[in-house]
Formats: structure tokens, C-alpha cells, sequence
């Protein structure tokens, strides 16, 4: 006789077996495997290389002991190493893909690995780092491209897809839903990230987040991993800024972007109540550059923006964010507070007020700068963001840096830091940071 014991394993299994089935009256469990097979193709594999100076002798790393020995600056060999991302193709029939900035940074080789296994050469057509996208080009036929979805109507609780390579597997699918909308803080310039819990880990940078269609809703960009690993938050930037900046690079192999030309803070209870707005009504125009569009249009210092085409400005990030999609060309639709008197402006964008620093100085790689001024005058060059691992990181630039002379020669704008640099390999850079003053050498 079977004890009930014997017999659990025997019962468990039924009740397993029972709970899931393949069908119910002859009809098949709803899947994502019919969309997935449509759209996996669509999301591809990016292989970077990137040249390493080597020495024979370990001693020979050290600067001081080569020039201790006099021997040249010239590594004796160079090696190649490998970084992994994703990719998404947007054009199928140009063979136009789009990736994340930070995966393709200072690679020197691209190579494109399909889902079929078929390898490619990827050219780059253009980055824009404040956003971390950069479209990639390849000569290839038969691809799949992914159709985009217009990420303005998602909401929280709408489930997502993630696709990737995350550690070099390819084609990894993961699932999830909209966490959040609206993120910030996680990259110095675009603050308007779609949180996810769908597993997002190392090498799905560049990948595809879409929606139960097939759609894409976001190109997955970092994830919150204390520990390197995936603890069910990841973000994406939305498809609509993707698909704008995709096409600014594509036109013109880069994106130029305009400057509205104000400087913004938040409001507190006694400011809004002072103005006669809700705090979460608008944002304090605390500086107006003179000559900008801004100025141009009427914007004085001590308006309350309240919104841009209809956009409500509730925080200095969501200006933040519009500046990141404002294009030289564009006629923003502008409402502002003043004297509890709500008035409606045109701001014709008509210039690009920055300058990648990388331009003017190889140690400024990685920067974007603007002219600063103070009461009309100009006052310094302004570090408006700066990328992580840069070449202007590792020298010590922050985002928020003034500089104000360079080898003791005063720097008021752009045009003398430019001429201060122009063909020197050592330089002393006077800067302020948070109303301190210090020095960076190189």
C-alpha cells in the first residue's frame, strides 16, 4: 500500500501538469512568441574595438621614468580590445541603426552582428551625447526594421519588452512594464527617461524597449546595479526624442541644437504665491543671455515660464528636457507669468549657443561649453555638461565649471579660450566650481 507520502510526488505533478496547460478548448495560451518573431530581427549585436598603447616593460607605463630615461612617448606595440552593446535597425532599406553614444565612445572599429549570424562593418554617422544616441550605418540587404510607436501615450503599467545582448548573449528577451515616467538624473542633459522593470543588464545599452506590438517605445540606455547587476530598474529614452534626434543626425551628421538662452530655478510656496502661480505652475527665469532668442522674443529675468508648445514647465528638468529637443530653426509657442499676467511669446530658435569643447582642445573632449554672462557682460566659459570617462572627466572638469583664464590670460567667452589653447600641449585652466577657485594642469 502507498503511504501519502509516496503518493505526493505522484499528486504534485498531476496538479502541476494540471494548472498548466498547453490550451484551453483547443485554443493556444496567449504568447509573445508571434510578435517576437517579427521583431527580434530588428535588434542587432554591436562590436566595438578601441586601440590600446602597450609597453614591452611595465616601467615603461610610467611617464616619469620614460622621461627620467629619455625615451619617446611611442608604445611599442598596439593591441585591440572588445566592448559589446545593441543596436536597433531604423532603416531597413539605408541600413541606418540607431545605439547608444557611450557604446560605440571612442571605438575605432564598429562591427554589426545580426540575429542571423550575418557580420558587418558599421559606420558612424553622427552622435549626440547630451541625449547618449549615435546612428550607425551598414551596406547590407534583407533587414528588419522596427516600426515606432509614439512614446507620448505610455503610461505607468503598460507592459514593455526589453531586447538585447546583456553580457554577450544575443538576443536576449526580457519582459516587464512601465515603471515611471519622466525619470531624471541619470545623465548630465536629458532628463525624460521611461523607467522599466524589464531586466536591463551590462550590453543591452543600445537595445530595444517595445511595446506588445512590436512597437518601439524606448532605446534602453543604463540601469540603477550597485552591484553590476540588474535589481529591476532600467531606463529607456522615449522613441520620440530617438526618432527627432535620429533624423537631425542622419540629415546633417549632427544635431543643431539651439539655445533658448535663460538660466531657470524651481519655485518654492513664498516665490509662487508671490507671482500668483501653483508651485508646480511654472519655473523662475533667474537670467536672460543678452542677444539670445529668449531676449530677442521678451523674456525678462523674474518671469515665471510656464510652459513651451504646451508643455508645462513645472521643474528646471523639464526645461532641461526641452532644451535637449529644441533645433536651430524651431518657433517655440511660450507662455509666461508676469505681474499675475499670463502672456503668450514666440521664440524664433536662430543659433546654436554651444560649442563642443572637444573643438577647441582635445583635454575639452567631452564638454559642451557656452559663453556665461553676468549683468551683460560676459563673465567666462561654462561647462553645460560633460560625459563620464571623457578625456575633460579624467583631467577633472565637472558640468557647472566656469573657466576663467587660461595660463593666466583671462578667458571672458569662447572665442579667447580658444585662442588661449590654440596649439599648446601644457596648460594651466583657471576654473570656479560652486563659488570655490582652483586650477586644472595638463
Amino acid at each position: 500500500m502507498r503511504t501519502p507520502t509516496a503518493l505526493a510526488p505522484i499528486l504534485l505533478s498531476c496538479v502541476a501538469h494540471a494548472a498548466i496547460p498547453d490550451a484551453v478548448d483547443g485554443e493556444r495560451l496567449p504568447s509573445l512568441a508571434p510578435m517576437l518573431e517579427r521583431t527580434t530581427a530588428g535588434v542587432v549585436n554591436v562590436a566595438t574595438f578601441v586601440r590600446v598603447r602597450t609597453y614591452d616593460s611595465p616601467l615603461m607605463r610610467d611617464p616619469f621614468y620614460r622621461r627620467f630615461l629619455r625615451v619617446p612617448d611611442q608604445p611599442r606595440e598596439r593591441r585591440r580590445a572588445q566592448s559589446a552593446g545593441s543596436g536597433v535597425i531604423v532603416d531597413a532599406q539605408a541600413g541606418y541603426i540607431v545605439t547608444n553614444h557611450h557604446v560605440v565612445y571612442r571605438a575605432h572599429e564598429i562591427r554589426v552582428t545580426l540575429s542571423d549570424g550575418r557580420e558587418f562593418p558599421a559606420a558612424l554617422v553622427g552622435v549626440d551625447s547630451p541625449v547618449d544616441l549615435a546612428v550607425l550605418k551598414i551596406d547590407a540587404d534583407d533587414l528588419t526594421e522596427l516600426p515606432f510607436a509614439d512614446s507620448q501615450n505610455l503610461r505607468v503599467g503598460d507592459f514593455v519588452i526589453a531586447i538585447g545582448n546583456p553580457f554577450g548573449f544575443s538576443q536576449t528577451v526580457t519582459s516587464g512594464i512601465v515603471s515611471a515616467l519622466g525619470r531624471s538624473g541619470l545623465i548630465q542633459g536629458y532628463e525624460n527617461f521611461i523607467q522599466t522593470d524589464a531586466s536591463i543588464n551590462p550590453g543591452n545599452s543600445g537595445g530595444a524597449l517595445v511595446d506588445l506590438n512590436g512597437r518601439l517605445v524606448g532605446i534602453n540606455t543604463a540601469i540603477v546595479a550597485p552591484a553590476g547587476g540588474n535589481v529591476g530598474i532600467g531606463f529607456a529614452i522615449p522613441s520620440n526624442l530617438v526618432s527627432s534626434i535620429m533624423g537631425e543626425i542622419i540629415e546633417d551628421g549632427a544635431v543643431q541644437r539651439g539655445r533658448i538662452g535663460i538660466t531657470v530655478a524651481g519655485l518654492n510656496a513664498q516665490l509662487a504665491e508671490l507671482h500668483g502661480v501653483d508651485e508646480t505652475e511654472g519655473i523662475l527665469v533667474t537670467e536672460v543671455v543678452p542677444g539670445s532668442a529668449a531676449d530677442t522674443a521678451g523674456i525678462r529675468p523674474g518671469d515665471v515660464l510656464a510652459s513651451i508648445d504646451g508643455r508645462v514647465m513645472g521643474r528646471p528638468a523639464d526645461y532641461g528636457n526641452q532644451e535637449a529637443i529644441t533645433m536651430v530653426g524651431d518657433e517655440l509657442k511660450v507662455e509666461i507669468v508676469r505681474d499675475h499676467r499670463r502672456i503668450s511669446l514666440t521664440v524664433s530658435i536662430d543659433r546654436d549657443w554651444s560649442v563642443a569643447g572637444g573643438r577647441i582642445h582635445q583635454r575639452l573632449e567631452g564638454t559642451v561649453l557656452v559663453d556665461l554672462f553676468l549683468e551683460s557682460e560676459p563673465a567666462g566659459v561654462y561647462v553645460s555638461s560633460i560625459d563620464r570617462d571623457s578625456p575633460a572627466w579624467q583631467t577633472g572638469f565637472r558640468a557647472g565649471d566656469t573657466l576663467l583664464a587660461v595660463n593666466n590670460v583671462t578667458t571672458r567667452h569662447i572665442g579667447e579660450l580658444a585662442r588661449g589653447l590654440g596649439g599648446v600641449k601644457r596648460a594651466v585652466i583657471r576654473f570656479r566650481r560652486n563659488d570655490r577657485f582652483g586650477d586644472l594642469r595638463f
